[in-house]
This record gives C-alpha cells, sequence and structure tokens, in this order.
C-alpha cells in the first residue's frame, strides 16, 4: 500500500468519524428530554406525557422524548445532572432541582397549581369525623397515618406542616412514625383498604380517583382540606436557548400557555393534567414552599 493511499485513506476515515460524530451531537442537542415525578399510575402517565411529547415536537419541531423516572429523588438528580432537559415537579421537589442547578427556570404551573390543596382522608371504621379547623388534627394522635412518597408536596410536606401547626408530630403516629405510600393513589388505596386509618393525598388525584368510581366512600373519605399553597410546575435547563437557539425557552414557555381545547391532544393533555389551562410560574412563586422545606429539613 503506497504513502499516498495511505494518506487519503486516513482522511477520509478522519472525515467519516467526524461526521459521525457531528450528526450524533446534532442529533443530541436537537432532543428534548421530558419527565416528571411520578406520583401516580405510571400508564396514565405514560399516556400523558407520550401525547405531550408528540404536541411539543410537532410544534417546536425537534425530537421530544419522555423519559420515566423510578422515584421523585431520582427526577431531581437527573436534572441536576443533565439527563432531563424539563421536568414536571412538584414544589418541594421543583426547589430541590432548581438550588442544585442554577440558572435553571421555572416555565409554567396550571391554573390549579397556585392555589392548590392536599386532603387529609381516614377509613370509615376509624370514626373520625370531618374537622372545622386546623387545631382538630390533634384527634389523629395514636392513628396508623401515611403520607405518599417523602418528597410529595401535596403528599408530604405540607400535610405534615399543618399537622405541626397544630402540634402534632411524627412520633405521635401509632408506633411512633408515619407510613409513606410512595404514590397518592397507593395512599388512597391503603387507607380504603383499612391498612391505614387516616392518610394525606392530593386533592387533584382524589377527585380523579373518584370520577373514576376507584373510591368507595362507605370506606374512605376526606376529613379535612388544607388551606391553600402553590405546588406542581414546570422547570427547564439553563442552557436550553444555547442548545435549540436563542429564544427557545420562551417558545417552549408558550407552547404550554398555548394548551386549550381546541384540539382532541390538547384538549385530552389538559384533561390528564387535570387542568383547564397552563399560566405562567416564576421562583418566587415557590419562596413559601422553601422556608417549609427548609424548616422540616427537606431542603439544606
Amino acid at each position: 500500500m503506497s504513502k499516498r493511499f495511505k494518506s487519503q485513506l486516513l482522511i477520509f476515515t478522519y472525515f467519516f468519524l467526524g461526521l459521525v460524530f457531528f450528526d450524533g451531537n446534532v442529533l443530541a442537542q436537537r432532543t428534548l428530554v421530558v419527565s416528571a415525578i411520578p406520583d401516580q399510575n405510571p400508564e396514565k402517565l405514560n399516556r400523558l406525557y407520550s401525547l405531550l411529547a408528540d404536541e411539543l415536537s410537532e410544534n417546536l419541531e425537534i425530537e421530544v422524548v419522555y423519559k420515566p423516572v423510578i422515584n421523585y429523588q431520582a427526577a431531581v438528580t437527573a436534572f441536576r445532572t443533565g439527563d432531563l432537559d424539563l421536568v414536571w415537579f412538584g414544589g418541594l421537589t421543583g426547589v430541590q432541582a432548581r438550588l442544585q442547578k442554577p440558572g435553571s427556570v421555572v416555565i409554567a404551573q396550571r391554573d390549579i397549581d397556585s392555589n392548590f390543596h392536599s386532603l387529609f382522608i381516614a377509613h370509615s371504621k376509624s370514626k373520625i369525623k370531618p374537622i372545622s379547623n386546623i387545631n382538630g388534627l390533634k384527634v389523629l394522635k395514636g392513628k396508623r397515618f401515611t403520607f405518599g412518597s417523602e418528597s410529595s408536596t401535596s403528599g408530604r410536606l405540607m400535610p405534615q406542616h399543618f399537622l405541626a401547626k397544630a402540634g402534632v408530630f411524627l412520633s405521635d403516629f401509632k408506633g411512633g412514625r408515619a407510613g409513606f405510600s410512595g404514590s397518592h393513589d397507593a395512599t388512597i388505596v391503603l387507607v380504603q383498604s383499612g391498612s391505614y386509618e387516616v392518610g394525606a393525598v392530593n386533592e387533584e388525584v382524589w377527585k380523579t380517583n373518584l370520577a373514576n368510581g376507584q373510591i368507595n366512600l362507605r370506606k374512605v373519605s376526606p376529613i379535612w382540606r388544607t388551606p391553600a399553597y402553590a405546588d406542581y410546575h414546570w422547570l427547564a435547563q439553563p442552557n436550553l436557548d444555547k442548545r435549540f437557539g436563542i429564544g427557545f425557552t420562551e417558545k417552549l414557555t408558550n407552547q404550554f400557555l398555548a394548551l386549550d381545547k381546541t384540539t382532541f391532544r390538547k384538549s385530552e393533555i389538559l384533561k390528564l393534567f387535570g387542568a383547564n389551562s397552563f399560566i405562567r410560574a416564576y421562583e418566587y412563586n415557590y419562596n413559601d414552599i422553601e422556608k417549609i422545606g427548609r424548616k422540616l429539613k427537606k431542603i439544606r
């Protein structure tokens, strides 16, 4: 093999490898990876985010993929490392992720998220009557109690916050501790079955399960509704404009603000989100969540 031929072959090889690298890099840069905290049934989440990925991909003209995570903290970690570009977080996990990734941007929340509520639910055999004010939570002392996920805003952080204001602490529950079901759906199932006497659950998930006929009100019912607080929101990586072009984060935000009921897909997305629309959200909306998170040592 002549030296000239070897040189040409080497140049061609470098050129080919360069194209492969370039194409792969461009592909990675043009793919938006979306995820969400696993707060509900995986089947519902897969349907919701598959529809959303299709909607965003079509309108933004990029590839959008949904990547599920195994638990709340996995979502926070994957956002911090850059493996996820856009995540639907609860109030607490959103604050945790934002503090771990400076420059990340809160872009939108549902119309219901600025005034969100948790419900305390009880099994009928517990004989607990509806509670009229926060001080009535003292009746829960000595009961078998479960939260949802340990990092859930509506299933743990805010319920624990209101319990503490009433002078009820985790050590006051039966066995000196509370349970953690892992999700809102699971909390409803566990309280309805009688495994726990009382639980704290996301009000919207309760409504959805009730509408779907998955709740037997003769066995489980709400006993107290919390005061309002800010909860879920979309959090975007700080480098999206650099990767997808100047103004991309604003375009992405506008896609959520434009969700309405004019098409079947948009309508279905809103229905699965339990919302009528999305509105802009900002960091300051979650200042109280951060303060409570620090007080309860969920944010350090």
